[in-house]
């Protein structure tokens, strides 16, 4: 919010007609020169490179590689063993009484106790290992036994869940594997304060990134991703992810979005459109800032938005977090105060959103 705050009276105080901030007031040093910025111009050639470089969503090979195994008991699973025809023993309880209250739990050792037979490792079993256990030693008491077991309450294998979502309880793993889509469809994504392209799924210490936005765009449908017992899904919330618009637009604002990217036109279209009294149709960029201006220059992306043509190289430019697009007034002020002005802001920007990034993995 103090970011926001400081692009919209960055944008009053700078841009408003006959008002401009001195470079001295910004940067407290040298002035920036144009050594250290790289003009580009959004052309057709630097969208089909760009899109060329853009790595393809994808799902890590380690993830798309586990299978679930049969469910394996273990301690905190309560268990409701049935001996047909024995109801003394299935429900001691009784019948009258709910299942869970007739139900067994597996102890924090694995064990648990059953009559007639004594303490029982049941941790680590699948259910058919169990009953096979359970009828071979009660057929010592009850001649042809009819045993089945069931699994009422799991307690032992759980996923926990953190960041934009509705309810973050944790979910149980049980006997049908649990994926990935399902437990966050039971979480319910907090449609407004997602960010959909930086889920994070940490398994055995490692952290995987998954992008949900990208990899369900089009026609594409996400590949099931089973989970294990231990996973954590972390969807981070989309507030520091913004681009900033101020100059000769409608409406001067920072814009966070949840979804992978945002195209310039769809960042312009949020704050109504350029200014159509005041704003120079020439002069749109697109200000992306870097970590240390010595060992690289910042971009300056430049579109010429004198045609409707123009509208359609917007509609692919992708912008990114910490960018900020300024649309200069008519008549627009010498290029070096321009520069001063907004590139060591636009430098914060960037760096602010990589550390949060970083953060959130």
């Amino acid at each position: 919010m103090a970011i926001a705050a400081a692009v919209v009276g960055l944008n009053g105080c700078m841009w408003a007609p006959g008002q401009h901030m001195s470079p001295k007031q910004f940067v407290s040093d040298a002035s920036i020169d144009e050594d250290h910025v790289e003009i580009v111009p959004i052309t057709p050639k630097l969208l089909a490179m760009d899109k060329a470089d853009a790595p393809a969503a994808e799902v890590p090979a380690e993830l798309l590689g586990y299978k679930p195994e049969p469910y394996r008991i273990g301690a905190g699973d309560t268990l409701y063993i049935t001996i047909w025809d024995h109801p003394e023993l299935t429900s001691p309880a009784g019948t009258q009484q709910q299942t869970a209250a007739n139900g067994r739990m597996v102890g924090p050792d694995g064990t648990l106790f059953y009559p007639y037979i004594g303490s029982l490792q049941a941790q680590g079993k699948t259910i058919d290992e169990l009953r096979t256990l359970i009828t071979a030693k009660i057929a010592q008491v009850i001649e042809s036994p009819q045993v089945d077991v069931s699994i009422i309450d799991y307690g032992s294998q759980r996923v926990t869940l953190q960041g934009a979502f509705v309810k973050t309880e944790r979910q149980s793993i049980t006997a049908t594997p649990l994926t990935l889509s399902q437990a966050i469809g039971s979480a319910t994504i907090d449609p407004l304060r997602a960010d959909l392209s930086g889920l994070v799924l940490t398994r055995a210490g490692q952290h995987y990134r998954i992008d949900l936005d990208a990899l369900n765009r089009g026609k594409q449908i996400a590949p099931d991703i089973y989970l294990r017992a231990g996973d954590h899904i972390y969807l981070p919330y989309n507030d520091r992810k913004e681009v900033y618009v101020v100059g000769e637009v409608i409406r001067p604002m920072a814009i966070n979005f949840k979804t992978s990217d945002m195209t310039l036109s769809q960042a312009l279209g949020r704050t109504g459109g350029l200014n159509p009294l005041t704003a120079k149709g020439d002069a749109v960029y697109v200000i992306r800032g870097v970590e240390d201006m010595q060992k690289q220059p910042a971009k300056i992306y430049h579109l010429s938005a004198k045609s409707p043509a123009s509208y359609a190289l917007a509609s692919q430019f992708t912008v990114r977090a910490g960018d900020v697009v300024f649309v200069g007034p008519a008549g627009v002020t010498r290029w070096n105060r321009f520069v001063n002005q907004l590139l060591p802001f636009s430098n914060i920007l960037n760096n602010s959103a990589n550390t949060q990034d970083l953060l959130e993995r």
